[in-house]
């Protein structure tokens, strides 16, 4: 394969995660009230870090690296997390809880395929359920032209935001392959372009921007060590371990890669050792993006070289501020549009995995229940366990904790430990099938 057809492979699943990428810093600094200058910066350093993190996850050495084509960004179960921590705690509880997460990813790697078996889709999809649900609002609010704002809810800002969403509906319905894949960055173009000719985009970020940068670790804060926000952060990083696993096996099977115990937690490492890197340069953490997953399974090109160009080009793109201030002037409308499209699919994958687990039995039902209606009773109204001792309300005070834990402990209570009821029905059910067998035996003897 040629060097030009590399860079455009590259480039390719560049424009494929770019969205996402940029839509996380974004709303972050948004709902933390950074500036323009501010969130410049955090949506370089932040697509520099994803294309560091992705060098790191498609080598393959003897201690971090599974070696697949794998492009890592961060994941949006973090982002209602860290909103929450940055508003509570401070930006710098953000960065140390991680860095933390990353330092206790890096840590359990060689044995979280054992840990595993407490994350199963009943629990993530919880999770991934809870978290989804909770960005909504977010997105609503975005699409009115931002909480607080003067003009909320303004004719201009309702056409602008469903304009969007209705853009992105319809190339991704009425589109295949590649461009369907990069819907949402063809529709907040489209929308910040007729945002431009509505007067409603301010390019003065771009202008003031700089052409090139230095690179500063703790830019915003120095990091601080708080055990809720820890706790927190700790549980998205297993989460997400959870979904790379998948996008591991995906691609394992797709080039026909075998990998192993050692494999595993070599990419857990990747992923944990990422974490650190983004917490101390004031980034996030970072996990594998499925959407490129996707883009190879459409193009059928597997190349790791061509997810290695990725890399390098999102490490440039980092030392350009000037290319990130042009996705800062996105107008909030727009950006709520296309929130609402994507925290609907963080939405639709949590209902995706708990599909298949509400069938297998009636306890799963009731785990999903007590879970999710934990976890957004707690978000809504987060004051209510305020009497329990400091110890305990470190699990009751974040709703997503709280619906973690709940889902977490439910399912050992229903799946894990083997009740003396339940064996005493497997044995009657044993005998039954015993007695059946011999009865049938002795018919047959009988008539033979």
């Amino acid at each position: 394969m040629n060097k030009v057809k590399l860079a455009t492979l590259g480039i390719q699943h560049l424009l494929a995660m770019y969205a996402g990428a940029i839509l996380v810093p974004l709303i972050i600094g948004g709902a933390l009230k950074f500036d323009s200058t501010q969130l410049t910066y955090l949506v370089s350093i932040d697509i520099m870090m994803c294309g560091l993190a992705t060098l790191l996850q498609v080598a393959r050495g003897k201690v971090f690296g599974i070696g697949l084509p794998l492009v890592l960004g961060c994941t949006f179960t973090a982002v209602t997390p860290i909103i929450g921590i940055g508003t509570d705690f401070g930006l710098g509880a953000i960065y140390g809880a991680v860095i933390a997460s990353g330092i206790i990813v890096v840590l359990i790697s060689g044995v979280f395929g054992k840990l595993v078996k407490f994350f199963p889709p009943i629990v993530t999809g919880c999770v991934v359920t809870i978290i989804g649900v909770t960005l909504i609002p977010v997105a609503i609010n975005n699409a009115g032209g931002g909480q607080g704002a003067p003009n909320f809810g303004s004719a201009s800002n309702i056409s602008l935001a469903f304009g969007t969403l209705i853009a992105i509906i319809l190339l991704y319905r009425f589109t295949k392959g590649f461009v369907r894949s990069i819907a949402i960055l063809i529709g907040l173009v489209l929308g910040t372009v007729a945002a431009t000719f509505m007067g409603m985009v301010d390019f003065t970020p771009v202008k003031d921007a700089a052409w090139g940068q230095i690179v500063t670790p703790f830019y915003f804060s120095t990091p601080e060590f708080h055990v809720v926000p820890i706790i927190t952060m700790t549980l998205v990083a297993l989460v997400s371990l959870v979904e790379s696993t998948g996008s591991y096996f995906a691609l394992s099977e797709m080039t026909n890669t075998p990998i192993d115990d050692k494999a595993l937690a070599r990419g857990y490492r990747s992923e944990g050792l990422a974490s650190i890197i983004g917490g101390i340069f004031n980034s996030f953490p970072y996990t594998a993006f499925s959407q490129n997953v996707g883009l190879m399974q459409l193009t059928g090109v597997k190349n790791r070289a061509v997810i290695f160009i990725t890399g390098i080009l999102l490490v440039s793109l980092g030392f350009l501020p000037k290319i990130a201030a042009l996705t800062t002037i996105i107008p909030i409308p727009v950006l709520g549009g296309a929130m609402i499209a994507m925290f609907g699919m963080v939405i639709s994958q949590g209902i995706k995995m708990l599909g298949t687990a509400i069938g297998e039995s009636e306890g799963n039902a009731m785990i999903i229940a007590c879970a999710i209606g934990m976890g957004l009773g707690v978000t809504v109204v987060p004051d209510i366990f305020k009497v329990l001792p400091e110890t305990l309300r470190i699990l009751t005070s974040n709703g997503i904790v709280a619906g973690s834990v709940t889902a977490i402990v439910l399912n050992i209570i229903f799946n894990m430990i083997p009740w003396r009821r339940e064996k005493q029905v497997e044995v009657e059910h044993v005998q039954v099938n015993e007695e059946v067998k011999e009865a049938n035996s002795k018919f047959t003897e009988k008539h033979a």
